[in-house]
């Protein structure tokens, strides 16, 4: 008689070598981000993910270290050039979302640690943004979990939207940099859809949306001062410090020239594992992930994404943002 116990942790193997080798199909070149997030959307759904306890640390880190393999594939001075211009222009942004989202918050009647979150997670970079400010307001894990899902859904849904809407609009390389880097939530995201959309926007989107990142800093500061005001503490502080990496791999690359081929061998490398990254993000979408979404928090984040993506493409397909 065949011991459950025994068949229960053969299924667990078996489905842990089925995950490996779905990563590992990630890194073949036939396979684009679309194709990885909704590979590992369907993987956890279907099968449930065999690491989710750690795939979370895992995609965070490779993200990071696949973000600063990009900057050796772009000169220094097109790194300062745009993220000069796109300082000022994210930071219109981010101070004009996380304003509107604070106000709709009130409108939907959300909590303040809820409404903070999702809004600070609009504003600057998805979940990377709710995950340094939660510990500074010192959120419940329940705000954070379901302002995590509510981004995190409304974050897949614009890989596939942007660059389809992005071709159906005609809109430039550059158009389409600036509206994805400042509309779309996640990092890993930002950039799956401007690589898909074409190596112009790839690059101009990543530096616009590490500018954006940026603002990180000062939004957690206001932050902790108001929950030291309120609260009489604040947690710690997480810094991006994974933008300045990226800077200094520019800096490199323009002081070597003579290794340029090497260098753009790593930011292939980098492009490629940002795929991998896409489906560990997508195999953290399982039920409990689902099951910890509320119809408020939801209607809260649609309708400011929704707010900040048309607002953001009327003002690109205006021209009016001097970013080339």
């Amino acid at each position: 008689m065949n011991d459950p116990t025994v068949l229960a942790s053969g299924l667990q193997r078996s489905k842990s070598i089925f995950f490996v080798a779905a990563c590992a199909t990630c890194l073949w070149p036939g396979i684009n981000a679309p194709m990885a997030l909704a590979g590992g959307i369907a993987f956890a759904l279907l099968l449930g993910n065999p690491f989710a306890a750690q795939v979370g640390r895992i995609s965070g880190l490779l993200l990071k270290i696949c973000v600063v393999g990009l900057g050796f594939g772009l000169p220094l001075a097109t790194v300062l050039a745009s993220g000069t211009t796109g300082l000022w222009v994210t930071g219109i942004g981010v101070l004009v979302i996380l304003v509107s989202g604070l106000l709709l918050a009130r409108v939907f009647a959300l909590d303040t640690q809820c409404g903070s979150l999702i809004s600070v997670g609009t504003a600057i970079c998805g979940g990377s943004a709710i995950a340094a400010v939660s510990p500074v307001i010192g959120a419940r894990a329940d705000a954070i979990s379901m302002s995590m899902a509510c981004v995190f859904v409304l974050n897949a849904l614009a890989l596939y939207l942007f660059p389809w809407l992005g071709g159906l609009l005609d809109l430039s390389q550059s158009q389409f940099a600036v509206w994805a880097s400042i509309a779309i939530h996640d990092t890993s995201s930002v950039v799956g859809a401007a690589a898909t959309f074409g190596d112009q926007a790839l690059a101009e989107a990543t530096v616009l949306k590490l500018a954006r990142a940026l603002w990180i800093v000062p939004v957690v500061v206001g932050f902790m001062l108001f929950a030291r005001r309120e609260q009489g503490r604040a947690g710690r502080i997480t810094w991006p410090l994974f933008v300045g990496l990226f800077v200094l791999a520019a800096a490199v690359r323009s002081l070597l020239p003579a290794l340029e081929s090497h260098f753009d061998l790593v930011a292939g490398a980098a492009r490629r594992g940002l795929v991998l990254v896409l489906f560990l993000i997508g195999s953290g979408l399982g039920m409990p992930m689902l099951r910890s979404l509320g119809w408020r928090p939801l209607a809260h984040a649609a309708l400011l994404w929704l707010l900040v993506t048309a607002a953001t493409l009327l003002v690109v397909v205006s021209d009016v943002l001097p970013v080339h």
